[in-house]
């Protein structure tokens, strides 16, 4: 594949193929596709878990990193994204690793003179495919399938990649995907999908209960002036109470960061059924299967010029 952009390009089988290659380097395979190469991770927007997981992905696999802050970076002076991102083609990179605010930010980039691999981290409140991929393998590796899984996803569906995303995708591997949340946060794209529960019921059916943040920086000042964490935290929120209404073996999720007190309770966060910190750890394995797959088929494309190019010189 030449690039990662959205979850809706992978076909069911290459979901499992990246799993299985995630689970491989788990287990302590190793890939040498990145000797001598150079990578560049373009964040607009915060991140602690996706930046820092792709750059040890990124030296697990032999690379370099390219090191960028947008903040003293040139777009503060008005250069474009595709600029930026030709700029560090141009001196060397093999890989861009692109987070931004703007939904689709990579439209701009394709159909155009890029020829390094770009790989989605978050756009807007689009998608966030490494994250649904590194879910996937989570709960793959729990249950061994997802063929009948009931899957919850509770909180600020609206403004989350991570529910556009993972419902899309856990869909389309058989599983029922239901919501939780704020109605309002319920619009006909999830509606289309699933069915809006209480928690107390998501909680009692689900096989895997996924949460989600308020995203504040994305709700608009009369919402955050009207918020009371404490109100959704007694509506919304995760506690022990409903932990233990959960299935034995059920899972609870969370993309991170948390917000302890408001979506999940403290003392849930490392509870027996989380996997939060699960996901973090496979966050590493997941984008190692990634990058490979993106740098393999910039590989074989180059193999295949080079092919074209020795034909016409015979």
């Amino acid at each position: 594949m030449k690039n990662i952009l959205s979850m809706s390009q992978f076909s069911n089988q290459e979901v499992y193929d990246l799993i299985d290659r995630a689970i491989e380097f788990k287990e302590g395979k190793t890939s040498n596709v990145g000797m001598d190469k150079y990578a560049m991770n373009l964040f607009f927007e915060n991140s602690t878990r996706t930046k820092s997981s792709f750059q040890v992905a990124e030296m697990n696999l032999g690379m370099r990193e390219i090191a960028f802050e947008a903040g003293s970076s040139s777009t503060t002076k008005g250069e474009t994204l595709y600029d930026t991102v030709k700029t560090i083609e141009s001196i060397g990179a093999s890989v861009a690793v692109i987070r931004h605010s703007q939904d689709e930010f990579y439209n701009q980039l394709l159909n155009r003179n890029i020829n390094i691999p770009i790989i989605n981290a978050g756009d807007g409140t689009g998608q966030h495919p490494s994250q649904s991929l590194l879910d996937m393998m989570t709960i793959f590796e729990h249950f061994g399938q997802f063929e009948g899984l009931k899957i919850g996803i509770i909180g600020d569906l609206t403004h989350s990649r991570v529910a556009h995303s993972n419902a899309e995708i856990l869909t389309r591997l058989g599983a029922e995907v239901s919501f939780g949340g704020l109605d309002s946060w319920y619009t006909n794209e999830f509606a289309e999908i699933g069915p809006h529960m209480s928690v107390d019921d998501l909680c009692s059916e689900m096989d895997v209960v996924m949460l989600l943040r308020v995203q504040h920086e994305r709700l608009s000042a009369d919402e955050n002036k009207n918020f009371s964490k404490e109100d959704y935290f007694q509506q919304y929120g995760l506690d022990m109470r409903r932990v233990d209404m959960m299935k034995e073996d059920a899972m609870i999720m969370h993309p991170a960061p948390v917000n302890r007190g408001v979506e999940i309770a403290d003392d849930v966060v490392e509870c027996d059924k989380s996997y939060i910190f699960k996901q973090m750890q496979n966050g590493v394995f997941m984008r190692m299967a990634m990058i490979e797959a993106v740098l393999q088929g910039e590989n074989s494309a180059d193999e295949l010029i080079n092919q074209k190019r020795q034909i016409i010189l015979r």
